[in-house]
């Protein structure tokens, strides 16, 4: 037992990443709405995740390099190679100044759940401490400069918000008959087509597909260990879709139209099921925020040091630099009171734009002998990949679309 957790890590930050607020709030909305019924595309998505997240952790383990370095690499035209570059910087950083004032503010809506809201104001301007408070908790476990810290921490409140989460799931005591068919049969409600987009968009999230393929380099030494990556991958994965699934469930269980976030349902839950299941969802929603806010910060340096292949070291001045800029964006953008939709919008319009261009640069390289050798994909897993692509191509043109109110 001792060795088969020793091999676990990297995979568990994946998890960590995906299940932030925003994942909390769709997975809220989801089961809140539509019950059961779209269970199955928390599948579909974990599917798709493992799949992408395996070849990012082999391009780690086999070429050494991370996916932006990996893509500096490869392109030979010095032009295309600039475009490229500046294309990934800017959406990373732009997208993940976004989603770290999402993830804030949403460990902040988990602490405000069961402690009044606490701010001060400097002349006009009212700030959330709780926000720094969260700032400060991250920006001390990146400033360590230890994987060994940043992977230990995340692990326990990965495995804390798992608990909170799954524990109110069990409260809530679902039909389960209902619960297994919303699993395999999947189905489209009225209305759903959107709120199945954004389960997928939410869990296959592309910043992940550059830190994974940097964090197997911390944990893991080359491709002799591409089962244990492949392992802890698949466990990790699968553990974050299940904590995921449990959120729809409890919303599921909330017999009103006025939930909205997953304050709303932690505050509904306490009618129903008592104080217990408020605390349960709070906990697990201030984790959820924490982890995040922890990982984007975290994989824009990363995408920072293979851009302009810096040194790997976590605390070279270069590196804390980027990662500290998002901190303090999202710590900001998070603590001054905007609307925590815009926020969301913006967020939504960055990940629709960057996730096919993303997957389709992961997909290019995993097929790259010059990069892979022996270990690039086989026929079934660029027709996998491929299919993934196209689905994130769709995705993103919906995601841009419903934010614009195109149709």
């Amino acid at each position: 037992m001792k060795n088969w957790f020793k091999d676990i890590g990297p995979g568990v930050l994946i998890a960590a990443a995906f299940i932030g607020p925003g994942t909390v709030t769709v997975c809220t909305l989801a089961g809140n709405q539509y019950s059961f019924a779209l269970l199955w595309a928390m599948v579909f998505s974990i599917i798709a995740t493992i799949v992408l997240q395996e070849m990012s952790a082999r391009l780690g383990l086999v070429s050494k390099m991370g996916l932006a370095k990996a893509v500096r690499t490869e392109i030979k035209t010095p032009a295309l190679r600039w475009v490229a570059i500046v294309l990934v910087m800017a959406a990373i950083l732009v997208g993940n100044a976004a989603y770290e004032a999402g993830n804030i503010s949403g460990g902040v809506l988990g602490l405000e759940t069961i402690i009044s809201e606490t701010s001060f104001s400097i002349g006009s301007l009212s700030i959330n401490i709780f926000s720094i408070l969260i700032g400060v908790i991250a920006f001390i476990l990146l400033y360590l400069g230890s994987y060994k810290i940043i992977e230990k921490s995340l692990v326990a409140l990965v495995i804390l918000m798992s608990l909170s989460f799954l524990f109110t799931a069990i409260i809530t005591k679902p039909d389960m008959l209902a619960v297994l068919k919303g699993l395999i049969i999947p189905s489209f409600p009225d209305g759903s087509l959107l709120t199945i987009i954004a389960l997928i968009g939410t869990t296959v999230v592309p910043y992940n597909l550059f830190l994974h393929a940097s964090l197997v380099q911390e944990k893991w030494k080359g491709e002799g260990d591409i089962k244990k990556a492949k392992k802890d991958t698949i466990v990790s994965i699968i553990l974050g879709g299940i904590v995921s699934m449990a959120i729809i469930i409890c919303a599921a269980s909330i017999q009103t139209t006025k939930v909205s976030s997953a304050a709303d349902l932690a505050m509904g839950l306490e009618p129903l099921f008592g104080n217990y299941a408020k605390y349960f969802m709070a906990i697990g929603l201030f984790a959820a925020g924490i982890t995040s806010a922890i990982t984007a910060p975290l994989a824009a340096a990363y995408v920072a040091r293979g851009c302009f292949n810096w040194k790997n070291d976590l605390k070279s001045k270069k590196f804390r630099l980027v990662w500290m800029l998002i901190l303090v964006l999202g710590v900001v953008f998070s603590s001054t009171g905007i609307k925590p939709i815009e926020i969301i919008k913006f967020a939504q319009i960055a990940n629709g734009l960057l996730l096919p261009i993303i997957a389709g640069f992961l997909l290019w390289i995993m097929n790259r002998s010059s990069v892979l050798g022996s270990y690039k994909n086989t026929r079934l897993q660029n027709g996998i990949g491929l299919a993934i692509v196209l689905i994130t191509l769709v995705l993103g043109i919906k995601t841009i679309a419903k934010v614009f109110n195109l149709f």
